[in-house]
């Protein structure tokens, strides 16, 4: 378990972070959240010992040190690799940074490349790939050594929907194979869709923590997903509906000033009969994040 306590990081006269204190557990993600300059690289940073900063940080119930490294992937938002090298050097490379012989990584090589669906071969230099295929080189050197600790800043960035789909199958994989991870994104989407557990940092401070569906409960399930013949007028005039946001022909967003108000809305709108979608939900994290982050920070 990576257990943070009281972390925090002053550059000159701006507070990077204060008292920020987390848990990730193994097999389990966590996603890291926040606006521009919120505090997430500085995080990353002080977990992996590159500056110095006041608070804990215990990995497995002991300080991070070099010989920890070799148990932590980290993937850093500025991607770097060794163009002049073939792939096969450049993976065996970073895997012997993290105390795995040539031997044990070269066999395996080839599965990665098959996981990514990478286009080019062992054989070919990094320089020679397209930007995308690189950026799949530098996460399969992430991941290849087998981590039990994963740090991802920003992994999504760049790829398209079927690329960012292959990564998270691979960080599902190392989830089930018990790692603990943790991963920073803007995409709200991803973090909702593959994270057990969140934080949420606004200048420098933990201003939401816990698993994510225990978050968005906070916040009361005040929105219903409905497909209706009703018009938006009529489900405008309905007792406990305060807005009404039309998503597609007949599909509806409605949003309600009780939560409790849902029961009875169901009998308003199906009339006993079958209906299509009628879906009550807490508020997504893309607006949550809009709520806690503001306008004026984004």
């Amino acid at each position: 378990m990576l257990k943070i306590n009281q972390l925090s990081k002053r550059f000159n006269n701006v507070q990077a972070l204060q008292n920020v204190s987390f848990n990730v557990l193994p097999g389990r993600i966590l996603g890291l959240i926040g606006q521009n300059g919120a505090g997430k690289s500085t995080t990353f940073h002080s977990i992996l010992n590159f500056i110095n900063y006041t608070g804990t940080i215990n990995w497995n119930g002991q300080p991070v040190t070099q010989a920890t490294f070799d148990q932590i992937g980290y993937l850093p938002e500025e991607r770097s690799l060794m163009t002049d090298l073939t792939v096969q050097k450049q993976i065996t490379y970073f895997a012997r940074l993290k105390g795995k012989p040539t031997k044990w990584t070269t066999p395996r090589i080839e599965q990665w490349l098959q996981q990514f669906e990478v286009k080019g071969s062992r054989k070919d230099k990094i320089k020679t790939l397209s930007k995308g295929n690189q950026q799949k080189i530098q996460l399969i050197c992430t991941l290849i050594h087998e981590p039990q600790l994963i740090i991802l800043d920003e992994p999504f960035s760049g790829l398209d929907p079927v690329n960012a789909d292959l990564l998270k199958k691979a960080i599902l994989s190392a989830k089930q194979a018990g790692a603990a991870i943790i991963f920073s994104s803007h995409n709200m989407a991803n973090v909702e869709e593959i994270c057990d557990d969140l934080v949420m940092l606004r200048n420098g401070q933990v201003v939401l923590n816990g698993a994510v569906q225990d978050v968005r409960n906070q916040f009361g399930k005040n929105e219903l997903f409905v497909t209706t013949e009703m018009t938006s007028d009529e489900l405008g005039a309905l007792p406990g509906v305060k807005n009404v946001f039309t998503r597609g022909i007949h599909q509806y967003k409605l949003i309600l000033t009780d939560p409790a108000a849902g029961k009875e809305l169901f009998n308003l709108i199906s009339h006993g009969e079958y209906i299509e979608e009628f879906s009550q939900q807490p508020p997504s994290l893309d607006e949550i994040f809009r709520e806690k982050v503001g306008d004026e920070n984004e």
